[in-house]
């Protein structure tokens, strides 16, 4: 059987696809991969913020037309990528074990920044929470693949980037600190690979079911539905992680902030069920902690 696998052009992306595609032969030696390479408007516009190009969603919808138009089978995508809601004819058929949640810092520990440092990142959360732990950091955009980041930090005093990118890309060695995530919480599901395909093809949901990592599925179900309880047209900082507890339940940190930093909302549940605790920590920060003066009145 041959299987084809949208995925983006880059060397992470491609790397992502092609361990899908190995652990798919793993449980069917005799399978044919095939990887459909489609470029994105994130990729294509690098010289423009993400968030100027309207957040989440600007790195999977063409992969994803490629599924819905029979282009591909299936589509692996960082699941940070991906918007809260599920697109008509499409399903997450599988999360697969998920790496590293955290943010690194290249070039210099957070304790070794001098006063003043100029740190690069062009994500509004990174700015937020470093901010927040040091005031006196300054900051700088910065767009591109990891290589031409991590290239960045010679230009600056630190760069942040995913640690689990740099390891993908056999890079973990520029790593100057990973951030716990007590003091940056990550990005909603960041770390983990999410495997789409079409609704109505059941032999490829089943094929899929193979490679699911039900404790990566929770935690990243468990993100999603705080981020779908924010709303869909959030563009303020947010993030949040969960982890699988002993009892089989989720704990759930969230974090919803201002977009110059000023305010920076911080809420933890733990609950059974990973969706519904994800939600309740979203809708405490929106509605016990006052985020949602912040969506309203557009805090910036």
């Amino acid at each position: 059987m041959r299987l084809r696998i949208a995925t983006r052009g880059s060397a992470l992306a491609r790397w992502q696809a092609e361990q899908v595609a190995s652990a798919l032969r793993a449980h069917d030696p005799a399978l044919d991969v095939e990887l459909v390479v489609v470029e994105t408007t994130g990729d294509r516009r690098s010289d423009v913020p993400i968030w100027q190009m309207g957040g989440k969603g600007v790195f999977v919808k063409e992969v994803q037309v490629g599924v819905l138009t029979g282009q591909a089978d299936l589509a692996v995508h960082s699941a940070k990528d991906l918007p809260s809601g599920e697109v008509d004819g499409l399903v997450i058929a599988a999360v697969a074990e998920r790496g590293d949640p955290r943010d690194a810092l290249v070039g210099s520990t957070l304790e070794a920044l001098p006063a003043g440092a100029r740190v690069a990142t062009g994500s509004a959360r990174r700015r937020v929470q470093l901010a927040d732990l040091r005031p006196d950091l300054t900051f700088a955009g910065v767009r591109g693949n990891v290589p031409t980041r991590v290239e960045r930090a010679k230009d600056h005093d630190a760069v942040v980037i995913a640690a689990v990118a740099l390891e993908r890309l056999g890079m973990a060695d520029v790593i100057a600190e990973r951030l716990p995530v007590e003091v940056m919480l990550p990005q909603v599901a960041q770390g983990a690979l999410a495997v789409e395909c079409r609704c109505d093809d059941a032999a490829t949901v089943e094929r899929l079911a193979a490679i699911e990592h039900e404790p990566s599925r929770r935690a990243v179900d468990a993100e999603r539905a705080f981020l779908a309880e924010l709303g869909g047209g959030c563009d303020l900082p947010a993030g949040a992680h969960a982890t699988v507890t002993d009892d089989g339940g989720v704990q759930v940190d969230g974090m919803l902030a201002s977009l110059d930093g000023r305010i920076v909302l911080r809420h933890r549940d733990r609950g059974a069920d990973p969706a519904a605790t994800g939600r309740s920590v979203a809708a405490h920060l929106l509605d016990g902690a006052g985020g949602r003066a912040l969506l309203e009145d557009g805090w910036r």
